[in-house]
């Protein structure tokens, strides 16, 4: 059965990750986008899961993309390595074995246009639900602490890494700076001891 994914309109990284559920579950689909940063990802994914690719320009800056497997997929999960190396985030190696741990540090990711920056840490937030295994801990400190109050736009990312059993410590100081203690909604707040023993003990310490 051969099945259409919509994915015009979507911010990166949501056409890849459409793509890579549907062809895990299908031999072939065609995957509508309108930029070419998406048509290169899941050009990029069609290499990783043994897929023949093409792509059918269309009026109006639209593509179709197919992809049909041609062998055996890994079905290997977004790693973290792999999605450190696509957005450009700092790995930072520990002991050779131990837990992955993230830290956001600010509502934006990166440096520049605040808006861009928005879109940016969505996307980042979003991906981790994609990773496999899943970070064993978030932590949230300085601005990085709205993104787990109530009107943030990553809450229910959070919500659902929380459920999955990720850690989430959000930094009391920081909370307390903000003013938002009746308002953080994911993970729990935490101190700076917890915080940097948490950092000191991480295998690897993921920074976007």
């Amino acid at each position: 059965m051969q099945v259409t994914i919509d994915a015009r309109g979507l911010a990166c990284p949501q056409p890849v990750i459409m793509a890579k559920k549907a062809i895990e579950e299908n031999e072939q689909i065609n995957v509508v986008v309108d930029n070419d940063m998406a048509v290169e990802n899941i050009r990029r994914l069609a290499v990783k899961m043994a897929c023949g690719f093409s792509v059918t320009e269309k009026e109006g800056g639209i593509r179709e993309i197919a992809l049909v497997r041609t062998g055996a997929t890994s079905q290997t999960p977004i790693d973290s390595e792999a999605i450190a190396a696509e957005i450009s985030c700092a790995v930072v190696a520990g002991k050779e074995t131990g837990p992955l741990v993230v830290v956001l540090s600010d509502n934006h990711m990166g440096r520049g246009d605040d808006v861009l920056g928005d879109i940016l840490i969505r996307g980042f937030v979003h991906t981790l639900l994609q990773l496999k295994p899943l970070p064993d801990t978030i932590i949230c400190y300085n601005a990085g602490v709205k993104l787990a109050v109530k009107d943030s736009a990553v809450l229910d990312d959070l919500q659902q890494l929380a459920k999955d059993g990720v850690d989430i410590l959000v930094c009391g100081t920081c909370v307390n700076y903000f003013e938002v203690g009746d308002q953080v909604a994911a993970g729990h707040i935490s101190n700076m001891y917890d915080i940097a023993e948490t950092m000191a003990g991480a295998g690897r310490l993921l920074r976007p």
